[in-house]
């Protein structure tokens, strides 16, 4: 879906290597991937971007976060958060962060010792986050309702998700992004980095999940196959729609 949408508007398609959990990225799993996405089909621009590369790049990034007030050191714990939280919510929707260290007075000794905490976004309580997506169309999402403070940066050293492939988007001047519609929350949550950075963000297509027979989202820890094994089993892969 990707490639084809890129050559449809006369683009390129980038490989990115989001390889920022050291302890589940290995060489070999990226060697995998490639020559799996390339059995596939898809044909990328020579260059590929490997995020653990790029921790500097992610570094300034945050500090302009930093310096516009909107993050915050944070911590607490997986098991903090999760004891925290008593409000019930339904099966599969995200669990709010109760704002614990929202209002902390944090200083640190020396500057370094600020890159070995978690740092979290202060969303802005009740605004409704609002873009269209090319396959789904308007979506819209209440920020302290659907998804609360998030992670942009990780105690050990490394950004997360949401504020990574925000910080590439820019630097490779990226005008679509094509992903799974399992991270429609997410884009909600990249818009505010985007806007407090005053940078433009790209439209978004979010496509279906690729489903099991029974129309169960494939996942390793369900029991699924990978790319590979199918490949090997000469089985087909659909999207269930």
């Amino acid at each position: 879906m990707a490639q084809e949408r890129a050559l449809a508007a006369g683009g390129e398609l980038f490989l990115r290597i989001e390889d920022l959990d050291q302890a589940r990225c290995k060489r070999e799993f990226v060697e995998a991937l490639e020559e799996d996405l390339a059995w596939a089909g898809l044909k990328w621009e020579p260059e590929v971007l490997v995020q653990s590369e790029r921790l500097e790049w992610y570094r300034d990034v945050m500090m302009r976060l930093r310096d516009r007030g909107v993050i915050y050191p944070c911590s607490c714990s997986r098991k903090d958060v999760a004891e925290a939280i008593r409000a019930p919510h339904v099966e599969g929707q995200e669990a709010i962060y109760p704002g614990t260290c929202r209002e902390k007075l944090v200083e640190f000794a020396r500057p370094e010792e600020a890159w070995a905490v978690n740092w979290r976004f202060r969303v802005p309580d009740g605004e409704s986050i609002r873009f269209v997506d090319g396959r789904l169309g308007e979506q819209s999402f209440v920020a302290g309702r659907d998804f609360g403070d998030f992670l942009v940066w990780r105690k050990d050293g490394f950004p997360s998700y949401e504020l990574a492939v925000v910080a590439d988007d820019v630097a490779q001047g990226i005008t679509e992004v094509v992903r799974g519609e399992d991270l429609l929350a997410s884009t909600a949550r990249q818009l505010l980095i985007y806007r407090v950075l005053g940078e433009a963000a790209p439209s978004f297509f979010h496509c279906p999940l690729v489903l099991d027979t029974e129309g169960r989202r494939l996942a390793k820890r369900a029991g699924a196959m990978g790319l590979r094994e199918m490949r090997k089993r000469g089985e087909e892969v659909g999207s269930g729609e």
